[in-house]
């Protein structure tokens, strides 16, 4: 049992790798192994994903510490409001990732340009 609940919250915790050099696309590297300028593309998308997916465990984190606190406030004000000030920080920075997605994507509809992909000319 202990096995499997250290190797089931080693794949919850553990992020998977997002791009290894092995299996960069061909404008990222040349078929000799060989970096190129493309390879900021590349660099920039892990980057990318990485920032994503640290900043939705960040809010997730916030959100249940926060409910953590209120449950456990035991009718303090002070520890009420503190509370309250967690849940709602984590809920409006969630709603900016959200907004900023959002904002992103008519931008890209109002002009026809794909914003949200980073491309360095060949």
């Amino acid at each position: 049992m202990y096995n499997y609940t250290m190797n089931l919250l080693s794949k919850i915790f553990s992020p998977s790798p997002v791009s290894a050099a092995s299996n960069w696309t061909s404008s990222c590297v040349t078929t000799d192994g060989v970096a190129t300028i493309q390879g900021f593309e590349c660099i920039f998308r892990n980057v990318a994903q990485v920032i994503v997916y640290f900043g939705g465990i960040v809010f997730f984190i916030m959100f249940i510490k926060g409910g953590f606190e209120y449950m456990t406030s035991g009718g303090d004000p002070k520890k009420s409001a503190k509370a309250t000030s967690t849940l709602t920080m984590s809920i409006i920075g969630i709603i900016g990732v959200i907004a900023s997605f959002l904002i992103l994507k008519f931008i890209t509809s109002f002009t026809n340009v794909d914003v949200t992909q980073f491309n360095i000319p060949s």
